[in-house]
């Protein structure tokens, strides 16, 4: 399936432009990169005549809901390991998690100590006792097979950008992209944590070395906005009928529109952004603004 890539229609310094690749039209519900990510594993979960998908997520998880919307469309029963039991009482309050059950999706809530300990063998194992067998899809949903489904994110039509960016959450997304870039794009990831620690991540999986991680854009860690933000988020939809989500995407474009105009780019550079979807998470945002008397995200 392949996405368009929609100009962004302003007129930056030095010849610079901006397109964003609208992948968050690709389903209305497994939308953006999830989409890619899970195209694979769900094949192979059909060929394993497996009948139960089981990951895990936290509060406002895409990923949780993709799994959700995936299970209800291909015939899977699904199953998400949810990191926070304060959340079990609260569940009319998380759109996320209302949706995912609205898809049939059985959540289990766990405490963050027991979370931890989600890629232990011991746990697996108890998971395998309680459930049965199951196809597992790790938090994030970022494997060999996710990343052989974000590699399509970019197609032949893409070869003349000089520039491909894309927000990073668990490094999937970029790793693909790094192995589909030609050789003279540079691929820049825009961590929506703190910290670098995601470089040893990519690396496992990246064939190329033509790609760079920003960690300046997080405005305060994973899940963090700031009034500026926000407002960046809401002119840029007025302007361009472009939703952008808080934790993700909003942040990648705030920060490809700051390094254009602190000259980042090359004269006459071509830039690609990548929109990783991620707008179901505007509403779970917005609860959250509103009860803090902030600016809420306008959708």
């Amino acid at each position: 399936m392949k996405s368009t890539n929609q100009k962004i229609p302003l007129h930056f310094p030095n010849g610079i432009e901006l397109f964003i690749k609208r992948e968050d039209q690709l389903h209305p519900i497994i939308s953006g990169n999830k989409f890619r990510k899970l195209k694979y594993n769900i094949r192979a979960a059909k060929e394993q005549n497996k009948k139960t998908l089981l990951t895990f997520g936290g509060a406002f998880s895409n990923h949780i809901v993709a799994v959700a919307g995936a299970g209800k469309e291909f015939d899977f029963e699904t199953i998400g390991i949810i990191r926070g039991e304060e959340l079990q009482e609260k569940i009319q309050e998380n759109p996320s998690l209302v949706v995912a059950q609205q898809f049939g999706m059985k959540l289990v809530f766990v405490s963050r100590d027991t979370y931890r300990l989600k890629d232990t063998p011991e746990f697996l194992e108890d998971l395998q006792s309680k459930f049965g067998d199951f196809y597992l899809l790790p938090e994030g949903g970022t494997n060999v097979l996710a990343i052989k489904g974000c590699e399509e994110i970019l197609s032949d039509d893409d070869i003349n950008f000089t520039h491909i960016c894309a927000s990073i959450g668990t490094g999937g997304t970029i790793s693909g992209l790094i192995n589909r870039a030609a050789s003279h794009q540079n691929i820049i990831g825009f961590s929506s944590l703190k910290g670098d620690f995601l470089q040893n991540d990519i690396a496992k999986f990246a064939n190329q070395k033509n790609w760079t991680i920003n960690c300046e854009y997080h405005f305060g860690g994973y899940g963090k906005v700031t009034n500026e933000l926000i407002e960046f988020i809401n002119s840029f939809n007025l302007k361009h009928a472009i939703p952008l989500d808080p934790i993700y995407t909003g942040k990648m474009m705030f920060g490809i529109f700051d390094l254009i105009q602190n000259n980042y780019f090359p004269p006459n550079s071509k830039i690609l952004a990548i929109h990783t979807g991620g707008l179901q998470g505007i509403a779970g945002m917005n609860i959250k603004l509103e009860k803090s008397g902030k600016t809420m995200i306008t959708i």
